[in-house]
């Protein structure tokens, strides 16, 4: 069980801009160093420095363009539009080539910074030759960083589409019938209406992915009590596709017996037989680092989601704990207390007597409309939970003149006057 600070701590962010910083401030640092010592060939270094660094990759892109014209075209491409999808593909895009073509310019009207126009060439050459071969062997290939970066910031990584899978193809259909489904249980078995916290999908993901198919195993503290009815959805050509959740319950050091829907995240059975199998290539760090980002991911997806909102409790639970008997009903005791605790309901809005002004221009008038009182006992908010779909209200009645009147409240009769003003 993992408490909020130290989910925050476990959970990777976004990677941010560090990187860029850096690599500003070491420019900055170089291109300062060079103008002290020689500023008559500075604009000719960074012409050719800039020709070095285009004409590698330029090289490089057609290397890769020729594998993809000759072995790719019809069964990635079919052939349709083939140069404007190959060209930016292979990175021989628009922008460059510009930047080539700005370099050679720059070098043309500075000159060239060496004194020795033979070796100035060679220099250029040898050095976008030699690129392009490590580049192609691997040598210069992307870092382990760089490779995260661009698959968390294109949402490429497994976890993102196991958590996309798991909202589209299961969340989003069940979780809005949750609550109905919860009721006509109670009723069926004749059981007093479940507490606010207990009515919401309790999603439990531990860090190892190593899922029971049976809570009362991993816990005697947990009883299963029963499956709720069923959802029949059409899915898929599969006519009346049935979707169900089970019902436990947890003994907590009191002695009661509260009742949830609790289940594991199942897309954490798929990275766990993923790690398990060689061909993969899916070894336990990287599971880890998976199930943090499909946690992540699927935190922020539901978030979003209208349908979803205030109907579920994802509950991260940590494996070095593995030694403590009733670590799962803890984590399950823990969120149902904050639940009850800590989210509060809208309620109605508090009795008063309310006078408003009469309709005839002098005089005054009194008319009260009572408004109906939240009880006053030790839980304040009993009312419908903050999920449930929006109602539209019309007054009936007519609409008042806008004036100003001058509020005056007899604190012991309970009312409030506005006398009008002629």
């Amino acid at each position: 069980m993992l408490r909020l600070r130290e989910q925050d701590a476990l959970i990777p962010r976004p990677r941010g801009t560090l990187p860029k910083a850096c690599a500003v401030v070491l420019t900055a640092t170089a291109i300062g160093g060079n103008v002290f010592l020689s500023p008559e060939k500075f604009f000719g270094w960074v012409a050719m420095v800039i020709l070095i660094l285009t004409l590698g990759p330029l090289l490089h892109g057609i290397c890769l363009m020729a594998e993809e014209v000759l072995n790719h075209s019809n069964t990635r491409y079919r052939g349709q539009r083939l140069l404007s999808r190959v060209l930016p593909a292979c990175g021989l895009g628009g922008g460059t080539l510009l930047a080539a073509a700005l370099a050679g310019l720059l070098l043309y009207v500075a000159g060239q910074p060496l004194s020795n126009k033979g070796q100035c060439w060679k220099l250029l050459i040898l050095t976008s030759v030699l690129y392009a071969l490590f580049k192609s062997l691997g040598v210069l290939g992307p870092s382990e960083v760089e490779v995260s970066d661009m698959c968390e910031g294109r949402k490429m990584n497994v976890a993102h589409g196991l958590a996309w899978s798991f909202y589209l193809g299961y969340l989003r259909l069940v979780l809005p019938r949750l609550e109905d489904s919860i009721t006509a249980f109670c009723h069926d078995t004749h059981e007093a209406p479940w507490g606010r916290g207990s009515r919401k999908l309790l999603i439990l993901i531990p860090l190892n992915a190593n899922i029971s198919h049976k809570l009362e195993d991993e816990d005697d503290n947990i009883h299963f009590h029963g499956n709720l009815p069923n959802n029949n959805i059409d899915v898929a050509g599969v006519r009346r596709r049935v979707y169900k959740h089970s019902v436990y319950r947890v003994l907590d050091e009191n002695g009661k017996v509260p009742k949830c829907v609790v289940e594991y995240a199942t897309p954490l059975l798929t990275l766990h037989s993923m790690s398990q199998e060689s061909n993969a290539g899916f070894g336990e760090p990287e599971r880890r680092q998976q199930v943090l980002l499909f946690y992540r991911t699927l935190q922020e997806i539901l978030e979003r989601s209208l349908e979803c909102r205030n109907r579920y409790r994802l509950i991260l639970l940590n494996d070095e704990q593995e030694d403590e008997p009733h670590l799962l009903s803890k984590a399950i005791l823990t969120h149902l207390q904050q639940q009850e605790k800590e989210e509060f309901c809208l309620a109605p809005p508090p009795t008063q007597e309310t006078v408003h002004p009469p309709r005839r221009e002098s005089g005054h008038a009194e008319c009260s409309a009572r408004l109906p009182l939240p009880p006053m006992s030790g839980n304040y908010y009993h009312s419908d939970p903050m999920s449930r779909e929006p109602t539209l209200m019309f007054s009936l009645e007519e609409p008042q003149p806008l004036r100003e009147p001058v509020e005056n409240t007899d604190l012991f009769q309970g009312k409030t006057t506005f006398p009008l003003r002629k």
